[in-house]
């Protein structure tokens, strides 16, 4: 691996993943692909074969392809999977150079990882060690992440895109087809005519990933206008409707699944895991019923929150046209509830942490006028009339 850069190692941790530790046994990837495995990436080499000394548990293989320097030298897009890796395990995977992609096949081939585990002490100098220094800030992303989590948020494809593989929704296979459609050798009247000229687009099945629906609707059928605007206000109805479909034996598992949104945009840079991540941080937090209900849960979002934050820059979240910042506006209104009766004393006090922490470190103002007047519009069940 090119550009990669040591750091002293304990002995005896040094010789624990040595004897313990998984290896990714990865062959023919080209000189010059980015690669990655969690917080790390490196310019693969020539003599590159693979990653030794793993640690044992999930983690998240990342890489793209790089065009050579005689044709531009421009960097793919991003593919990323969470692979799950027991003690001594071997995976091997080969490089495909017409998907430009890793294929794993070869680690279902018990006599091929067989041989690759005999002759693992001659592939030991083309091996890179795991960038143990990135461990400790890996697993504070994804303490509350299982396989099982992991496994069911992932594509059915096995693989995290950082673009959407997208086909027409129609596939004009007929001239008839193609006939229906809007003619193209005409100039546009409109951006509306040239929008509805283009074909309609869906994701190409099995590649998207399968993070909980979160309703459109945060009221209960049936709701009164009442309850309606109660539960525009709160949206535990919606939070709990959410755990109980998706997370109903473990609903702490939420927090691996807000924690799985969080690496496929920060490590995967896949725009829509930082999508998910702000609308189950918008649910979470203004969820005020929830919060008297499910203490471990909220102490559990407070700690995931305290390393997220830790690695974005404090601007990110301003929104360029109107500047103002979601998450300052999301957790004013997380404080706001979480100090109010009913609260267990211990999460109370833990927020209130939180609080001066993010305010001493970001200088972020979370004691704002709260703009309680303004008035919230709702959505009324179909049939239901105001006077």
């Amino acid at each position: 691996m090119a550009n990669s850069s040591t750091v002293d190692m304990d002995p005896d941790v040094a010789l624990r993943l040595f004897e313990e530790g998984a290896t990714l046994v990865l062959l023919g990837v080209p000189k010059g692909t980015e690669l990655g495995i969690d917080c790390k990436s490196w310019q693969v080499g020539p003599r590159f074969r693979g990653v030794k000394m793993i640690p044992p548990g999930l983690h998240f293989l990342h890489y793209s392809s790089v065009n050579p320097p005689s044709c531009g030298g421009e960097v793919g897009p991003k593919t990323g999977l969470f692979l799950s890796l027991k003690p001594r395990e071997i995976v091997l995977a080969n490089w495909d150079p017409k998907e430009e992609d890793l294929d794993f096949s070869a680690s279902k081939n018990e006599e091929e990882v067989s041989r690759i585990r005999a002759t693992l002490q001659e592939l030991d100098p083309y091996l890179g060690p795991y960038p143990y220094e990135v461990m400790r800030k890996w697993v504070s992303l994804t303490d509350r992440l299982s396989k099982e989590v992991a496994d069911n948020l992932q594509p059915l494809s096995g693989r995290i895109c950082a673009y959407s593989d997208v086909i027409p929704e129609i596939e004009f296979r007929h001239t008839k087809d193609r006939a229906e459609q809007p003619r193209n050798d005409t100039a546009c009247q409109s951006m509306r005519e040239g929008l509805d000229r283009l074909p309609k687009m869906k994701q190409r099945e099995g590649t998207e990933l399968r993070f909980s629906v979160i309703p459109e609707k945060t009221y209960p059928p049936g709701a009164t206008p009442a309850e309606i605007t109660q539960c525009s206000l709160d949206l535990s109805y919606a939070l709990e409707t959410v755990l109980e479909k998706n997370h109903e034996l473990q609903p702490l598992n939420l927090l691996g699944e807000l924690q799985f949104a969080f690496v496929c945009f920060l490590i995967g840079n896949v725009y829509e895991g930082f999508e998910h991540w702000k609308c189950l941080l918008a649910l979470l937090c203004r969820s005020e019923d929830s919060m008297r209900k499910r203490k471990e849960l909220y102490l559990g979002l407070i700690a995931v929150l305290y390393h997220q934050l830790g690695e974005i820059p404090p601007d990110f979240f301003v929104d360029i046209v109107s500047q103002s910042n979601f998450l300052t506006s999301t957790l004013q209104d997380f404080f706001q509830y979480v100090s109010g009766p009913g609260v267990d004393g211990t999460l109370r006090k833990r927020a209130e942490k939180f609080k001066a922490h993010l305010t001493k470190k970001f200088r972020w103002d979370f004691d704002a006028d709260l703009d309680d007047c303004a008035p919230v519009v709702v959505e009324l069940p179909e049939g239901v009339t105001v006077d």
